[in-house]
């Protein structure tokens, strides 16, 4: 997954002229693993922060092309926001994203027609370089990847476009020019990590008319954005420290042997009891008297108790270093701070709030899962407890959410251990309200 990446497109209301007028930027962000899943954003805006919504008009019409495989080019489904535009992408692939977007007729020293070709990219550098050209992009930068340096190749209509001015900016909106030799070539060293992009700006000598407004050439700006070093794969020592003190403030189930409960549960309206056996591995057994002879509410019961035990139990043997880095500089998000987790089988990324994990993201295939906690309390020991938290299913491609659970858990000392005294999980989706609740007595350690 990737910081955020962002995109400086053009110069509108004099931009490109004098300095004394405000300059307004048009961006595309290509962000994370977060709440919603992977998306690219585009937005207007004076800085590279939040869009500006008098604008999105003017550019909900862009187009966005997904490469994800060479030669391969996806069309993405552009959603207008208040202030920004919206696309999904897949969670753990390298990706190239471009776009286009016919601005309109300006009047500034002469009538001229706006094009913007923009363009990010992320991933890892060997394969981004795979991915080709948009053989409908006029004007496109290909970037080529060294140990401390970019080469930026621009193509116009395919063909090497020399003495072309590329200009450099950052996040701060500081800028370094270069120009292309005589194969369309410039070579840039970025001098410290960071958020970064690239534009040139092409004049086609070409008049015309755009919606009865007449023009007398065309100013195209091509553009290219990454996050440097590209392979986000990168260990913060930093992130990683966070991210370990929050799972040491979890509450803890140290030599954890099961326990027995009396269970009383409600499914929809239906209603059953029995008792239940909760082994040390989290396997849960109903072989007691009075029997919990009802098999969905007994397969309820297995999921929510299992999913208690493997969230308290330590984890046996040596737990590898995990690999995670910050996602973005935003440090006084509401929800917490962004932590990329790299390897294992899920895209995922944490949000951590005061040592303590706010929001789980998980890219599950077709799907995407986002864990929210609400509400929490501490412990004897002062280390944290879940009472409310909140799960959101999103369409991988779309975004649209497809159901949410929310849980409500009540906890009982017994013993050493904080043991759940109640479960309640509510589940919307386009079939309705499902309410469901878990209620334990008679709570007794396993000897």
């Amino acid at each position: 997954m990737k910081h955020f990446l962002w995109l400086w497109l053009g110069v509108l209301s004099c931009g490109w002229v004098a300095a004394s007028a405000q300059a307004h930027f048009l961006f595309i962000q290509v962000g994370p693993h977060a709440e919603a899943g992977r998306s690219v954003e585009v937005y207007f805006s004076e800085r590279a922060t939040a869009g500006d919504p008098r604008f999105v008009a003017k550019v909900a019409h862009t187009e966005l092309w997904l490469q994800d495989e060479p030669g391969k080019f996806v069309p993405l489904t552009v959603n207008r926001g208040t202030d920004r535009l919206r696309a999904y992408l897949p969670s753990n692939q390298s990706v190239s994203v471009v776009g286009r977007c016919e601005y309109g007729v300006l009047k500034r020293d002469k009538a001229f027609l706006l094009r913007y070709y923009p363009k990010a990219i992320s991933g890892k550098p060997d394969e981004v370089v795979k991915l080709g050209r948009h053989e409908q992009i006029p004007l496109e930068i290909m970037p080529t990847f060294a140990k401390d340096a970019i080469t930026l190749t621009v193509l116009r209509e395919g063909k090497p476009l020399p003495n072309a001015l590329l200009t450099t900016i950052d996040a701060d909106l500081s800028n370094e020019e270069l120009t292309t030799d005589n194969t369309g070539r410039a070579t840039w060293r970025p001098t410290e990590p960071g958020q970064y992009a690239v534009y040139v700006k092409h004049v086609v000598p070409q008049a015309g008319a755009k919606n009865g407004e007449p023009y007398e050439e065309i100013r195209e700006f091509a553009t290219l954005a990454f996050d440097w070093p590209l392979d986000n794969s990168r260990v913060d020592a930093d992130a990683v420290a966070m991210f370990e003190r929050a799972i040491a403030a979890r509450a803890a189930w140290d030599k954890f042997k099961g326990f027995t409960a009396q269970a009383a549960v409600y499914l929809d309206g239906r209603r059953f009891s029995g008792m239940v056996k909760v082994q040390a591995d989290g396997d849960v057994e109903f072989d007691g008297e009075p029997k919990l002879e009802d098999e969905a509410a007994r397969e309820w019961i297995r999921d929510q108790l299992h999913s208690q035990v493997i969230h308290r139990i330590p984890s046996s043997g040596i737990r590898a270093k995990p690999v995670l880095s910050f996602a973005d500089k935003e440090e006084e998000h509401p929800l917490g701070r962004l932590l990329n987790f790299h390897g294992g089988r899920f895209a995922s990324s944490y949000r951590v709030r005061d040592d303590e994990i706010i929001v789980v993201n998980r890219s599950l295939g077709r799907e995407n899962m986002s864990i929210q906690m609400l509400e929490s309390e501490r412990n004897a020991e002062h280390k944290i407890l879940p009472r409310a938290y909140q799960v959101q299913y999103r369409d991988a491609q779309t975004g649209a959410i497809t159901r949410v659970e929310t849980f409500r858990n009540r906890w009982q000392r017994v013993g050493p251990f904080d043991l759940p005294e109640s479960i309640a999980q509510t589940v919307s989706s386009g079939g309705g309200v499902s309410v469901r609740s878990l209620k334990l007595q008679s709570l007794k350690l396993a000897e």
